[in-house]
């Protein structure tokens, strides 16, 4: 089937037999009456014939065809709706919005409030006041940064619980819940708590009162110093003092891997004249291992800028793990260990290993006002474990004891009852373990 114009204008449709059809040139005549011979005509097409011959439709426009019905299916016409003044049938009324577009934009509006969730609650959309609702986002979001700095700040973690302890107090009364009235209190402990703990680690009396200490460990980096000399006096392979002043230094260096770095200068100051003679005991052991064609004299050459790797074989990673602390504290107790061994005024007397191993120990076990011991019946150092970790006879740690009191390391020092009694002096009281 084809559509077109005959020689003088007419317009026609063939259908399948070739004939032009009267209903085309009637629908013509019809379009151009329509217009008024003002308006202009177009044939959009011509439709498909249908079986035997017959033209099934012909549709002209001056406009692009619209969406399909199925696409986009259109109003109703009203009843009653008067027809258009070319005849044609009414043209249904426009569709209206959708019922649910009000109620998403709603939605959007609500998206723009900062989504927010504390101790595993999501903080609601639509809790009141709204500056209520701001402080509770704001905590959520300042505990998990917290969470994720590189050092513990206790000051401010007090003071991030108590926030939360006023806003949940607020929060127990907008909402009437039971469970946020005790979230408050929870809070409120761990802010009493906290605080408590930074007063310990400050060197601070319970009441808040007394000098600020800078303390250079933690409780929990004491806690850790103290399993460093037990182990220390559990397996050290030779009983001198000098010997176990070695282990303990070298140990420190080689927690983490079972390797440390050591220079000649590091040697001398641990062990004075006796480094070489030490270093090589430890290393007939087994205990120590030196790198290839190294000895311990080289060793004692060794440089800072150049210092020798050491090998610890029993720290090394395929064997049982003795400590469980990290990179941060190693380097922590290692630095707090030199400092005690090499005190000025200890140098200066010329102590000698038990002395220093004496010192690093009564510093590891003091509260944070510088006691020895616990409180109570435990208050003092029980002789044996002294001794046993400073390569010394019990009897001759009270000697030791009066030495370091010379040095100013303690305060006073005195062997009652088969304990060692006393405090530290107030100038090394930042060393304190924090028992």
């Amino acid at each position: 089937m084809s559509a077109g114009t005959g020689g003088r204008g007419e317009l026609f449709a063939d259908g399948t037999d070739g004939d032009r059809t009267a209903a085309a040139a009637a629908g013509a005549a019809a379009a151009a009456g329509a217009g008024g011979g003002t308006r202009r005509a177009a044939a959009a097409g011509a439709g498909r014939g249908a079986p035997g011959g017959r033209v099934t439709a012909v549709t002209f426009s001056d406009r692009a065809p619209g969406p399909s019905p199925a696409a986009a299916p259109a109003s109703p016409v009203p009843p009653g709706a008067p027809p258009r003044r070319d005849g044609s049938a009414p043209v249904p009324r426009a569709r209206t919005a959708a019922p649910g577009a009000a109620p998403r934009r709603r939605e959007r509006g609500r998206e723009k409030k900062p989504w927010g969730k504390i101790a595993q609650r999501i903080v609601p959309y639509d809790l009141q006041p709204d500056v209520l609702r701001q402080e509770l986002v704001d905590l959520g979001n300042e505990f998990r940064a917290y969470q994720r700095s590189p050092e513990p700040d206790l000051a401010v973690l007090a003071e991030l619980h108590d926030r939360k302890a006023r806003a949940f107090a607020a929060w127990a009364t907008v909402a009437d819940d039971a469970s946020l009235r005790e979230e408050a209190e929870r809070a409120e402990a761990a802010a009493r708590t906290t605080r408590e703990m930074n007063a310990n680690r400050l060197g601070l009396a319970p009441d808040g009162d007394g000098p600020v200490i800078e303390r250079l460990l933690t409780r929990a980096q004491g806690a850790h110093g103290r399993s460093v000399l037990e182990y220390v006096r559990v397996h050290a392979p030779l009983p001198t003092a000098q010997a176990r002043l070695a282990v303990l230094m070298l140990t420190l260096r080689s927690a983490r891997a079972g390797t440390g770095n050591v220079t000649g200068q590091d040697l001398g100051g641990w062990l004075q004249g006796d480094a070489e003679r030490v270093l090589e005991q430890l290393v007939d052991a087994g205990w120590l291992r030196l790198p290839d064609e190294v000895g311990a004299a080289d060793v004692l050459d060794a440089r800072p800028e150049e210092p020798v790797q050491v090998t610890v074989p029993s720290l090394l990673l395929d064997a049982p793990r003795p400590f469980s602390f990290g990179k941060v504290t190693r380097a922590r107790l290692s630095g707090w260990a030199q400092r005690a061994v090499g005190d000025r005024k200890l140098r200066k007397k010329k102590s000698g290993a038990a002395t220093r191993l004496l010192a690093v120990y009564t510093a590891a076990h003091s509260r944070p006002d510088g006691r020895l011991g616990g409180a109570g019946e435990d208050e003092g150092l029980g002789l044996d474990a002294v001794a046993g970790l400073c390569g010394l006879p019990p009897g001759d740690v009270a000697e030791h004891a009066g030495l370091l009191v010379a040095a100013d390391w303690l305060a006073d020092g005195e062997v009652v009852e088969g304990r060692l009694r006393g405090r530290l002096a107030e100038r090394v009281l930042p060393l304190s373990g924090l028992l």
